[in-house]
């Protein structure tokens, strides 16, 4: 019999009636004699209840205070479900994050975890007893509560089974695991049966939401097999692992993946000397503006055009940051377009196959897509196109490399 982590999220634990649910999963995997921890969020909405509240007193509430309101969303959580465990007469005992001793930073609001003292679960376990686990928050060394930011449940499931070395971490959400694309672009998008963590990472980062980003970097790192499966309804799910000699072998684009909050901007005429890159990137990382990806033309003239995109929240700074640099530069002009969107295609075996880039390009000619700028790296090609044509692009990729067949 295994050691399992079930991570639970906010939509899972979202009422009563489904808490009894989960309730009922534990306690099936329980009398099929496995070790659990179940790692659960706030009940769905709480948490932005909770900000709301504190938002009503002051603008920006003071970080130390926000983390202790907060935390008390899963508190209410791990007590219901344990009662509920109760009743089917399953012997079940909650812990808040300090209570297990998740040691974090003191970064509030988005603290990182530093190490977990996992005797009392242990014993626990040894006991019979289900462990029931607050997600999201900690303590610092000081006893401060914390919280790990949006998302910090699964960050704390995986560190969870990292700590105790547990079979599997499970990751139970409203989808049934993770798909070539978005199904609700392109209706034959298939649910994989395992992906990399290197893979997953990069779907992670490049748009799909599934997992926290750090979670998977963490249960990449510590080689914590990471399953997602839906709370509602039975199946397999999706398998993240680390990459061998079978998964080598699997189709050369495992997913498609997406964003729309993306803006490029453009510095025309700068002078094509050495060290323009960084006058121009700096004020915009000094305004904590993050940049993604960077073109350089070729230098005419002994001039240059400069293009970079960022998240379109930040748009309006950063073309304002830009606009003021202008003179500075000696550059021409600054233009900005924020009706763009970024499509990537990512796969691990795209390391031994060549004509990728090709089948990728020669895909989007055929729907009269033009490319604006190009990214790469060993397992992903991403494009900047206009954003109306995304669906559109998503759709024909995903034909052209075949994602809706099931691989031999």
């Amino acid at each position: 019999m295994a050691l399992l982590v079930q991570k639970f999220g906010g939509t899972s634990v979202g009422s009563v009636e489904r808490i009894e649910k989960v309730a009922d999963k534990v306690k099936k995997f329980r009398d099929e004699g496995h070790d659990l921890v179940v790692v659960v969020s706030a009940m769905s909405g709480e948490t932005n209840r909770l900000i709301g509240l504190a938002k009503d007193i002051m603008d920006e509430p003071t970080p130390r205070e926000l983390d202790v309101l907060v935390s008390t969303g899963e508190q209410v959580t791990i007590a219901l479900l344990c009662m509920a465990l109760h009743k089917r007469g399953c012997e079940a005992r909650s812990y808040t994050g300090g209570q297990v001793r998740i040691l974090t930073d003191n970064a509030h609001t988005k603290a990182r975890i530093l190490e977990i003292d996992e005797n009392n679960i242990r014993a626990d376990l040894d006991a019979g007893r289900v462990v029931v686990v607050a997600g999201f928050q900690g303590e610092d060394e000081s006893g401060n509560i914390t919280t790990l930011g949006r998302g910090g449940s699964d960050t704390t499931g995986v560190a969870l089974a990292a700590a105790l070395k547990a079979d599997e971490c499970q990751i139970y959400t409203d989808v049934d695991g993770v798909y070539t694309t978005d199904p609700r672009v392109v209706d034959s998008a298939r649910r994989l049966d395992s992906i990399t963590f290197e893979e997953m990472l990069e779907m992670a980062s490049l748009g799909s939401k599934v997992l926290q980003i750090r979670s998977v970097e963490f249960a990449g790192k510590y080689n914590v097999p990471l399953r997602v499966l839906s709370s509602f309804e039975d199946g397999p799910g999706t398998l993240i692992t680390t990459e061998d000699d079978e998964n080598m072998e699997q189709p050369i684009v495992s997913g498609i993946a997406f964003n729309r909050d993306e803006a490029k901007l453009t510095v025309s005429g700068v002078p094509d000397i050495p060290g323009v890159a960084s006058k121009i990137l700096k004020p915009i990382s000094d305004a904590n503006i993050e940049v993604d990806m960077i073109v350089q033309n070729v230098g005419e003239d002994n001039h240059t055009d400069f293009t970079f995109t960022v998240h379109r929240n930040d748009f309006n700074k950063a073309k304002a940051i830009l606009e003021k640099l202008c003179k500075e530069l000696e550059a021409r002009e600054v233009k900005g377009d924020s009706k763009i969107a970024k499509v990537s295609i990512v796969g691990v075996g795209m390391r031994s196959h060549a004509g990728v880039a090709t089948t990728m390009f020669e895909a989007l000619s055929k729907e009269g897509i033009n490319i604006q700028m190009i990214s790469t790296s060993e397992i992903k090609i991403s494009v900047v196109i206009d954003e109306k044509y995304l669906e559109l692009a998503v759709r024909s990729l995903h034909g052209a490399f075949e994602l809706s067949e099931k691989p031999a």
